[in-house]
Order: C-alpha cells, then structure tokens, then sequence
C-alpha cells in the first residue's frame, strides 16, 4: 500500500514543478495531499481520490469531494478535475498581494496550458474583482477571463462582475 501512495503522490508532484506553478521555490514544494480514499490506475494514467480531498503544493491548492489526476503519455500530470458541491481552487502568484480563488462544482486545471475552468455555479476571485457564472475560464498566466452562461445539462446561470477602479 506505501508504494502506491508513493506513486500516487509521483503522479501529481513531478509534472506539476515543471510546468504548472511558475515559481521554482513553489514548485520544489512538497505535495501534500489528504483523502479519505485512493484509487490507482498507473495503466490508465489516473489517481483518483475521494471523500474531503485537498492537495497543496506551495501555494497553489485544490479541493473537492473527488479529485481525478490524469497523466499524459510521457507520464507527466495533463488535467485535474476535482468535483463536489462547492469543489475549490487556490492559486497565490508571486506578483499579486492576494490570491486567485474559485469555486464550482466542477473545476478543471489544465496543466500544460494553465488553464483553470470552472463549471456550474462557478465564481473566481482575482485582486478585488470577482466574477460569477455558469461557465468561467482563467488562465492563469495571462489573467485573462473568458465568462459564458450556458451550462451543460443546467439551465443558463447569468454571468455577473464586480470590477474594482485601479488605484
């Protein structure tokens, strides 16, 4: 059973110091993930853990009722898609005095393009703005927001803003 935590734990820390957290200190960070259970598919490429997740490497979190980690071929961490009723992630960047939040109950952090979606019921904090709706995209590095009502399988959720004056 410790080899696979062990595993589990490779699966996500490696592919995530190379390309998804853009301060080297941050990516040396030790993964830290809490769970209630662990399901490993190293033939499929996927971890999947469930019951109260949450996963932090530096300061860059996720949380949610189940959190699916996938790998791409070359092993290297492709997508983590955490669900659950208010499924949450957290990224701090270093130029910014306070971090990026979401919520949704579905969210999806593509790696290699550090892009975060948020889906249904979906909210995002960035500085003091924050943006509501069906559908959101962040990506992360450009801090650009894309926002869309529609929702698969849900009625339309109106998109809202609060866009704070620069100072």
């Amino acid at each position: 059973m410790n080899a696979l935590i062990r595993t589990a734990l490779f699966v996500i820390a490696l592919p995530i110091s190379a390309a998804a957290l853009p301060v080297m200190a941050q990516s040396q960070a030790p993964v830290e993930v809490e769970a209630d259970r662990l399901d490993l598919d190293q033939r499929a490429g996927t971890a999947v853990y469930s019951g109260n997740v949450d996963i932090r490497q530096g300061n860059m979190q996720l949380r949610g009722d189940r959190v699916e980690i996938q790998r791409n071929d070359a092993g290297e961490l492709s997508r983590a898609v955490a669900t659950g009723g208010r499924a949450y992630i957290r990224n701090q960047l270093e130029d910014q005095a306070s971090p990026m939040e979401g919520w949704a109950k579905r969210i999806i952090y593509h790696v290699a393009e550090r892009r975060v979606e948020l889906i249904d019921q979906a909210e995002l904090t960035q500085q003091a703005d924050r943006f509501e709706g069906g559908r959101l995209e962040y990506f992360i590095g450009q801090g650009v927001v894309q926002a869309r009502s529609d929702v698969s399988g849900s009625e339309p959720q109106r998109i809202r803003m609060t866009l704070q004056p620069e100072q």
